[in-house]
């Protein structure tokens, strides 16, 4: 059985920037705030995010992103 380490995951730039953001710790309504979108748009990022990387949690996402060195 593959580990989460072994697979690649593909985002858009758009799924980056909220990455980013859900690392600094925003919430949703922040993150649609800051990227000028709709509160159910950051939410479907988020979801969409959190469903590539294949875990259950925006903690999860920060712990895999980290650790894969996704991010400076």
């Amino acid at each position: 059985m593959a580990n989460n380490d072994d697979r690649i995951i593909y985002l858009t730039k758009r799924q980056r920037e909220v990455l980013k953001l859900m690392i600094a710790g925003y919430s949703n309504p922040h993150i649609a705030e800051t990227l000028s979108v709709s509160l159910s748009t950051a939410k479907a990022h988020v979801s969409a995010i959190i469903k590539k990387f294949d875990v259950k949690t925006r903690i999860d996402v920060t712990r895999e992103a980290m650790k894969r060195g996704l991010l400076d």
